[in-house]
């Protein structure tokens, strides 16, 4: 395992131990952009009211800003458990795929999910032969969206989780459609609700998202102690409806082929 480089001011860099040759950063709010408010500084959505000219400035802007190998593979996120695969870099005029998840095993091709409460969460294989980026809102999340990209990435006992910044447990307020999702199916998962209001629940994504991976197998998993909601460097829709999103981004060293 190798430690991760320093943060580039404006971002956030995973606290996991990722093998030599995969890389991730986390954008900020506090990263360069064009975008005004209540979207400033670096939104990167393009489907939350920011003007499309200043998302497309700030997008092109990523490359060189933290130095990608390629611009970000970008998805059309649905809050459904679609993978997909990509085998090199985005076009110049290629459209977003439809899908919540992304995986690659080729080097130099940046995956990107984009969240504002939602949770991120990066894998990797342990020797670094393929990464994922997963979209996991709770619709996704118990739906089977991080199972479902589990399964491109072979042996969970040989991958390697990080759980990325989203709505904490002391902000999450759900009702009880959300509680049943998870409960239903898994008893275990009450664990992840503290009753507080008639019919309401306090949620710990966080919490379902790490359970979720190790009843898939995976041992490795890192992360998590964000609060979205809470910490002004994240976009967070619960605070401010009209908001940005920022990008979770993680990519094999093409330099490590």
């Amino acid at each position: 395992m190798s430690a991760a480089p320093p943060a580039l001011p404006g971002t956030l860099v995973p606290d996991w131990p990722a093998p030599p040759g995969v890389r991730a950063l986390v954008t900020t709010r506090g990263l360069d952009g064009a975008s005004a408010a209540p979207f400033d500084r670096c939104n990167l959505g393009d489907r939350c009211g920011d003007d499309p000219a200043a998302v497309a400035a700030n997008r092109a802007g990523l490359v060189a800003r933290l130095v990608l190998p390629s611009p970000p593979c970008w998805l059309r996120q649905v809050h459904g458990i679609a993978v997909e695969a990509f085998d090199a870099p985005p076009g110049p005029a290629a459209a977003p795929r439809e899908a919540d998840a992304a995986w690659t095993v080729r080097p130099g091709v940046v995956l990107a999910v984009l969240t504002a409460d939602c949770l991120p969460v990066l894998l990797c294989a342990d020797d670094g032969s393929a990464v994922a980026a997963v979209h996991a809102g709770w619709r996704g999340l118990a739906a089977g969206t991080v199972e479902a990209a589990l399964a491109r990435l072979g042996d969970p006992a040989r991958l390697l989780a990080w759980i990325g910044p989203a709505i904490g447990a002391a902000s999450y307020e759900v009702g009880a459609e959300v509680r049943d999702a998870f409960v239903t199916a898994d008893a275990g998962a009450e664990a992840a609700f503290a009753a507080t209001r008639p019919g309401h629940w306090m949620c710990d994504l966080a919490a379902l998202a790490r359970r979720r991976l190790h009843a898939a197998g995976v041992r490795h998993v890192h992360g998590g102690g964000f609060d979205t909601f809470a910490d002004p460097r994240f976009y967070s829709y619960r605070r401010q409806a009209r908001t940005g999103r920022f990008a979770s981004l993680v990519w094999r060293d093409p330099s490590m082929r």
